[in-house]
């Protein structure tokens, strides 16, 4: 009674999720893997954070360069005092309240700075060149991403087109059976096993369903479309239908190296600490600067036009400052230092980023060639097993087996036939990886 129940269940269940469906936009322009891919690097938060940082670097080198430039700076004041005091023009004792007001425009130019300026152009331009990189980084990581989950996609497709036909099989098993069990040639429990195993492929082809909608949504989310956005992958995507020849790791390898940006990114840290050292010596160099001032004010207390007074005060100032470091209790040694250690520890970081590079192209290379002769070998598993239903098929026919041989054949096919799209999905994601670190695009 159980099994009829859930026979009987099976068609509301599908008319429930065909409905689902059938609420989904008819007309929905695919999206290629190009397409998807260009639209998380153009709307990727983490991508545009790594943007504004570039601009934030960019702004800070442009700034330095004008740190070559003197300075200027301009000043009002205006005072009133009561009682004797200092008159701040004339610097004579007054015993009545002194209204007075200057104004002046100073100037400060740094001659020599032990090369701090030239320093930090120079590093700050190595930054900006740095964040490029790490730029190029994320958008590398989240290509890499909408690649699998992509291909991931396409497999799941590729499962409902797989239980379809498996469900259309059971469907035309069941009807041949109806009708031998109506000829006599066939008892009720063949035709119950049937039942059965229609049932199960509708169950499978739901769960391929589902399987696939969720990997959709799961693609979607990563492409961070809002929830009205309609979607849909181009399922026809075209996968590679011969297997090629792996290049040597090696050869991959080196061409990563040239290409990655991590490794360029880790190569060029290093170059950023040592600038750094060059600036922490900085503090052992003297210091020479020019500085100029103009200024000029009045006073109530003495007996002059306003205007006469300003030319009267009138003055101008140039000089020269030389700071000669003696003692700066260490400080200049600790930044020294430290700027050592850092460059040792930048050389540790790229030593570690070339090695985690390799691991990921042998696990890449290695994954390729193994889903390869995977592929190789589903392939001829699958046609064998395409060719042992067909000749069971023709012997249930003319009645020389039975249901359940059928039956086991089938699940036989069906089993060579997941087996033949996991691997050829497999390898198509793993031998775009290799090529993505030869430096080819992907999906170009």
């Amino acid at each position: 009674m159980k099994l009829k129940s859930y026979i009987a269940s099976i068609p509301l269940i599908l008319c429930f999720f065909n409905g689902l469906y059938a609420q989904a936009p008819e007309k929905v322009e695919p999206w290629t893997l190009r397409k998807c891919i260009d639209y998380a690097i153009a709307n990727s938060i983490t991508v545009k954070t790594t943007k504004l940082n570039s601009n934030a670097a960019q702004v800070n080198y442009e700034q330095s360069k004008l740190e070559r430039l003197p300075n200027l700076t301009a000043g009002l004041s205006q005072t009133m005092t009561n009682g004797t005091s200092i008159d701040p023009i004339t610097s004579k004792y007054e015993a009545q309240q002194i209204h007075a007001g200057n104004g002046s425009i100073s100037s400060q130019w740094t001659l020599y700075g032990g090369n701090q300026v030239g320093n930090q152009i120079k590093q700050r331009r190595q930054l900006v060149a740095q964040n490029s990189l790490y730029e190029a980084e994320a958008q590398n990581n989240i290509s890499l991403s909408v690649t699998e989950a992509y291909m991931m996609a396409l497999y799941n497709h590729s499962g409902i087109t797989i239980a379809k036909n498996n469900l259309t099989l059971s469907m035309q098993q069941m009807d041949q059976i109806q009708a031998k069990l109506n000829a006599g040639s066939l008892t009720a429990k063949d035709l119950a096993d049937a039942q059965s195993q229609k049932a199960s492929s509708q169950y499978n082809l739901i769960v391929a369903q589902n399987t696939f909608a969720q990997q959709v949504l799961t693609l979607k989310q990563l492409l961070e479309l809002e929830p009205g956005v309609a979607f849909a992958i181009d399922t026809n995507t075209a996968l590679p239908t011969t297997f090629q020849e792996l290049p040597s790791k090696e050869d991959v390898y080196h061409a990563a190296l040239a290409n990655m940006p991590e490794i360029k990114a880790a190569q060029m840290q290093i170059d950023i600490n040592n600038t750094a050292l060059a600036l922490s010596r900085v503090g052992y160099r003297p210091t020479l600067s020019m500085s100029g001032r103009l200024y000029t004010g009045y006073t109530n207390t003495r007996n002059m036009e306003f205007s006469q007074q300003l030319n009267s005060n009138f003055n101008q100032q140039l000089g020269l400052n030389l700071s000669i470091p003696i003692f700066d209790r260490g400080a200049t040694w600790s930044k020294v230092g430290n700027a050592k250690i850092n460059i040792k520890k930048a050389e540790i970081t790229y030593t570690t980023a070339q090695k985690e590079l390799y691991r990921k192209i042998e696990t890449a290379w290695l994954n390729a060639s193994s889903k390869q002769s995977e592929a190789q070998a589903a392939q001829v598993q699958n046609e064998a097993a395409q060719l042992a239903y067909s000749l069971t098929k023709q012997q249930f026919d003319l009645g020389l087996v039975s249901p359940t041989d059928l039956q086991i054949t089938q699940n036989t096919l069906l089993s060579a036939q997941q087996h033949y799209v996991q691997a050829k999905f497999q390898y198509a994601l793993y031998i775009s990886l290799v090529q993505f670190y030869q430096g080819s695009l992907l999906n170009k």
